[in-house]
């Protein structure tokens, strides 16, 4: 029976790796612990009257939030490792009233100061296999420590891409170029690298499926509001007469398409056209679309 609580608990902390293990290193189209706490956190959200101030917080919220997620299931499952063989396989230092603390107190107080690397002495494991795991619970809390601070500093410049194509976006609407003034090598250039941009935005999505989550701000810096103008540029490139427009035209389409399905098979579920779900895409983030 001890040994079966054990495993239990070796079950919960094995879960909450393949989580951290599939959100921040090989993401994947289902969704996992952390990805429901984000979307929960997002519908929530989306209903308070407050609605622009709320979202903002959304982002940073959820990924501290699962970041606790993971440090508490690794803590708790870790104690409920311990918590059979407490306090027979453990030894205490002299002096110490842990002894006389309930064996689950003593199992988390335990698990705690293990993730935590801290190492104070005052309980430690007296069997052989307790000596390996122990070391083991220490090397998996460094490794939530490093993943969090990898995580941050991974999702900021994901964000900022998105942004950075947003205001570009913005700034050809304001100028709103005709087919004529795009039906030229310097607008298939353009063209060519709004498809590149929207393509690493494409794949942003795929990597760090978070950012999602994430509010832009201003309508000039979301590119929920601006998607909209990319796929009017898109339809005036391929109505030009040179070849290489058209060509880049049909490039910006294809990679609207593509930032489209994947919206829809990961975060919309509507079904729709390409232009639905973009329109959805802008609803789902309190924006209209950016029209030609």
């Amino acid at each position: 029976m001890k040994w079966l609580v054990s495993l239990v608990g070796a079950g919960l902390v094995m879960v909450t790796l393949r989580d951290l293990f599939h959100t921040l290193w090989h993401p994947t189209r289902h969704g996992g612990l952390s990805r429901l706490v984000m979307t929960a956190l997002w519908r929530l959200a989306r209903r308070f009257r407050a609605r622009r101030r709320v979202v903002g917080l959304v982002g940073p919220l959820a990924m501290v939030t699962v970041v606790g997620m993971w440090a508490g299931t690794v803590v708790l499952g870790w104690a409920i490792v311990y918590w059979p063989h407490m306090p027979g396989a453990f030894t205490f230092s002299p002096g110490s009233k842990a002894a006389q603390e309930p064996a689950l107190l003593d199992s988390l107080y335990l698990s705690l100061v293990t993730v935590a690397t801290l190492g104070l002495g005052d309980i430690a494991p007296g069997e052989a296999w307790l000596r390996l795991v122990s070391p083991l619970e220490a090397l998996v809390g460094f490794a939530l420590l490093t993943a969090t601070v990898s995580w941050v500093l991974e999702i900021y410049p994901t964000l900022t891409r998105r942004r950075v194509l947003a205001i570009r976006l913005a700034l050809l609407r304001d100028s709103d170029p005709a087919t004529q003034q795009i039906d030229c090598t310097a607008g298939a250039l353009l063209l060519d690298s709004l498809a590149t941009e929207v393509v690493r935005v494409r794949i942003d999505f795929t990597q760090y499926a978070e950012a999602y989550y994430f509010h832009d701000g201003e309508d000039h810096a979301s590119l929920a509001a601006m998607v909209g103008y990319a796929d009017a540029l898109a339809q005036r490139g391929q109505a030009g007469r040179r070849p290489e427009v058209r060509l880049a035209g049909d490039l910006l389409a294809g990679a609207l398409k593509d930032l489209a399905a994947i919206l829809d098979q990961r975060f919309l579920h509507t079904g729709g056209t390409p232009t639905e779900v973009l329109a959805a895409y802008a609803a789902d983030h309190g924006r209209s679309r950016a029209q030609p």
